[in-house]
């Protein structure tokens, strides 16, 4: 299998299928399947290395290494360790979500289905690449396609949600790129031969007041993705007027690339200015999960308030991070899984709430349970793995970050321990006004079609197996969290802490 360069497979089939979109534009129905076949194919493989990597181990399960721009140190490599095997496999999966809940879109198709799947190759290059500079290209591939999602199939306020990302997006990226610059000049300058590679550039020795610098700006960067309060404006006007294929990305992957970019490059490459920024997280993580849950519940807009609720899941990603013990790391990166099943699952149910009654108004949608039982079924389902009920994926996650958190400071298990109170405050306030509420009219409204039927049970059977049985979810995570927690403990145990 490791003759086979599956990783630049999995990147490029994605661009090949947006290439081939572009060239077919006229013809809408050809543009669909072609988007279905590729995000099926992309999928099948992300669950085939899943499936032959789901042991783990030490190292890189994957790695493609080539040379590209010599003369700067550029080159092309790939690599796939525990830590990205999942987040491929989430991405492979809700990309194809995305395309089957966008079946209807009919305005510029080709261009539109071409943008979901440059957006995928740019997300799974992200979640690969080892090489700085090929990271932050990937990184741009997958931003870019998002803003013209959002600005020409958005809604009402599109130019302005549009405009507002954009300048969000251009200000991490520009912090991201000045801070990749300035590590390649101090390795050379160190005596190190050219080069933008991860393994080559961790370890260089370097000041400490330009190391806190640089990793500010990496810091910067990522928490605007994540997003870490106060970064996080962008976000909810971004949901809102999204498509709902964009909404299922932009929460499902794209927030996790944010925590990812740190765990994979931000750790590594700075590690004493990385231990002693781990207990300052907590801050805004905890500030996070009770600030965006009273907003939340404040929302009268239905996406509006899930969108809120995704900034308060964050933090608790966030929070796994700052406690930085096996436990916590590990629940970390599980849910970041979980919290794209779900979060996706209720996007799209909003989005299929939206074609039916053309309004996203909680007051306005009261007694759906009565109209469309089965897709009423689906939103009370998702919404209590979203408020982390028992036997659902999120409860595994969020028990993980708050044993950990536990294990580090107290204070942190028993504040975040409260956020989870206030979530359930708000995702119940959701459930009884668009369920059960006063019902408004008595125009006649479809259940779900086979094709939503299908999309829903599947990521309701991602999220019984993820909350009743996360153990093959987890063991791949083990070996590299490990790895990870070598490299900063003992200089996060000398640091200070809140």
């Amino acid at each position: 299998m490791t003759h086979i360069p599956w990783l630049s497979i999995l990147v490029f089939l994605p661009l090949a299928g947006a290439l081939l979109c572009l060239f077919v534009g006229h013809s809408a129905v050809f543009c669909r399947w072609l988007a279905l076949a590729t995000s099926w194919g992309v999928f099948t493989l992300t669950a085939g290395l899943f499936a032959a990597f789901r042991q783990g181990g030490a190292g890189w399960l994957l790695y493609e290494d080539h040379a590209w721009i010599a003369r700067f140190g550029v080159r092309y490599t790939l690599g796939l360790d525990g830590i990205s095997l999942l987040l491929v496999l989430l991405t492979g999966f809700l990309m194809l979500v995305a395309v089957l809940v966008s079946w209807r879109v009919v305005r510029h198709s080709g261009a539109f289905f071409a943008l979901l799947l440059l957006m995928e190759a740019g997300i799974l290059g992200v979640f690969l690449a080892l090489d700085l500079v090929l990271f932050y290209l990937f990184w741009e591939l997958m931003l870019i396609p998002m803003l013209f999602l959002i600005g020409i199939w958005g809604h009402e306020r599109r130019v302005y949600a549009a405009v507002k990302f954009f300048l969000f997006t251009l200000a991490g990226s520009l912090l991201m790129l000045l801070a990749i610059i300035g590590v390649h000049l101090l390795h050379g300058a160190a005596g190190g031969t050219p080069s933008f590679a991860l393994e080559a550039l961790r370890g260089t020795p370097l000041p400490p007041h330009l190391e806190a610098w640089l990793y500010a700006a990496f810091l910067l960067a990522f928490a605007l993705k994540v997003p870490l309060l106060p970064l996080h404006t962008w976000l909810p006007d971004a949901h809102t007027e999204a498509p709902t294929a964009g909404s299922v990305i932009l929460a499902g992957l794209l927030l996790k690339t944010g925590v990812y970019g740190l765990i994979r490059f931000g750790f590594p490459l700075f590690p004493n200015a990385a231990a002693a920024s781990l207990p300052w997280l907590a801050l805004p993580a905890l500030a996070g999960i009770f600030y965006a849950a009273w907003i939340a519940y404040a929302q009268s807009d239905a996406k509006r308030l899930v969108a809120y609720a995704s900034v308060a899941h964050m933090g608790f990603v966030v929070l796994g991070l700052a406690a930085w013990n096996q436990t916590s790391l590990e629940g970390s990166i599980l849910q970041m899984v979980n919290h794209g099943v779900t979060t996706g699952a209720l996007f799209a149910l909003v989005g299929m709430i939206d074609e039916r009654a053309h309004t996203r108004r909680i007051s306005d949608l009261g007694g759906l349970w009565g109209r469309v039982p089965r897709l009423s079924f689906f939103f009370l389902f998702f919404s209590l793995a979203s408020l982390g009920l028992p036997g659902l994926n999120n409860f595994v996650g969020e028990i993980l970050i708050l044993i950990g958190a536990f294990q580090t400071r107290p204070w942190w298990g028993a504040t975040a321990f409260a956020g989870v109170v206030f979530a359930a405050a708000y995702m119940l306030r959701l459930v009884q006004g668009v369920l059960w509420g006063p019902a408004q009219g008595k125009e006649f409204w479809p259940d779900l079609d086979l094709r939503e039927a299908v999309v829903l049970t599947a990521l309701a059977l991602c999220v019984l197996w993820l909350g009743l049985y996360p153990a093959p979810f987890l063991l791949p995570l083990q070996a590299p969290v490990a790895e990870l927690l070598g490299q900063l403990t003992p200089l996060a145990a000398s640091g200070g802490a809140p």
